[in-house]
């Protein structure tokens, strides 16, 4: 009788664990993500607001602005994440790499105060229309008043964003055809094209820097921003924040500080080996160094977690949550 109770036990046990029992503790839902100072947290979902706008004004010390949100007069204040990935001329870029009235989307999220402002990226036209293979087709052109109306669509069109887009022209237009300087006359119906375009103030409109007739075209603005941005990574080091500064108990005993990299340096995760030399500096707000590089030992690396052995004193000048440069090899 006892082991046939016992199986009935086990039976029912079996059974509501199937069904989903009802007196278990439901699975605790994940923790909704927010900014938090000294963390790479990119908040998703309802918590970020993705805005078309044009871009009015920006303090490159305190890494701040506003932008204008399409079709309104409303200006939109914003600061930069010290993370955020700043995306120009369909690459990585830095804030100083953007000009004002451009068209771009600013990606925001709340503040600890509440605050719509905190911005993890300002996307360019560039490369939000490459990124996702799509293309302006010219459906008409009024080359008197250099004006086109174009569908905006996917590489095979199996996809239409928008229908009837109004791109303009002005005398400051620069167009581009197989990577070299054209003309108004060179686009067709039919033809499909890219663009670099700004506001007037008001309203929604694209009238263009440049105008990319081809993919060719587009790739050689990428292609030398791609050399601009490794340029500023290998002079200005790579940025991050400081998890972690242990200080040793003996100041002749190197002590560890361990960084988290962001995202803009991650073409260089690759050269960083345990063992390796490198630099490294704390930063302030505007992430330049605040203090000469010192020489470190990388003594861990987990994609964009780096940790560095360096002198005491050295490592006492970095604070956790802070901002820092890492400069992989020796110099």
């Amino acid at each position: 009788m006892k082991c046939l109770a016992a199986l009935l036990s086990t039976i029912l046990s079996i059974a509501a664990l199937s069904a989903g029992d009802a007196t278990a503790p439901a699975a605790s839902a994940p923790p909704d993500l927010r900014i938090t100072p000294g963390k790479v947290i990119i908040p998703t979902g309802t918590s970020m607001r993705r805005i078309w706008g044009e871009l009015v004004s920006m303090d490159l010390a305190t890494r701040t602005g506003t932008f204008r949100k399409d079709g309104t007069d409303q200006l939109m204040p914003f600061a930069v994440m010290p993370y955020a990935e700043l995306l120009h001329h369909a690459t990585l870029g830095d804030l100083q790499d953007f000009r004002i009235g451009e068209r771009a989307i600013f990606r925001l999220h709340e503040d600890g105060k509440g605050e719509w402002v905190a911005l993890t990226y300002i996307q360019d036209e560039m490369n939000m229309m490459n990124n996702h293979k799509e293309y302006f087709y010219v459906d008409s052109i009024d080359a008197a008043k250099g004006r086109l109306i174009c569908t905006w669509a996917n590489a095979d069109q199996s996809f239409i964003r928008q229908k009837n887009v109004l791109i303009e022209t002005d005398h400051d237009t620069r167009y581009w055809k197989a990577a070299k300087s054209a003309t108004f006359a060179d686009i067709a119906i039919g033809g499909k094209l890219r663009t670099k375009t700004h506001g007037i103030g008001k309203g929604n409109t694209r009238m263009c820097w440049e105008v990319f007739l081809d993919d060719e075209s587009l790739i050689a603005f990428q292609t030398e921003q791609k050399a601009v941005h490794q340029r500023r990574m290998v002079e200005e080091g790579l940025p991050g924040y400081v998890d972690v500064a242990v200080a040793a108990a003996a100041a002749a005993v190197d002590s560890v500080v361990q960084f988290t990299l962001f995202p803009e340096g991650r073409g260089f995760f690759a050269q960083l080996k345990v063992g390796g030399a490198a630099r490294v500096a704390p930063a302030g707000p505007d992430r330049k160094p605040t203090m000469p590089p010192v020489p470190a030992i990388i003594t861990a690396v987990s994609g964009a977690e780096v940790s560095v052995s360096l002198p005491s004193a050295a490592a006492a000048t970095f604070q956790a949550a802070g901002i820092a440069r890492l400069w992989p090899g020796a110099h």
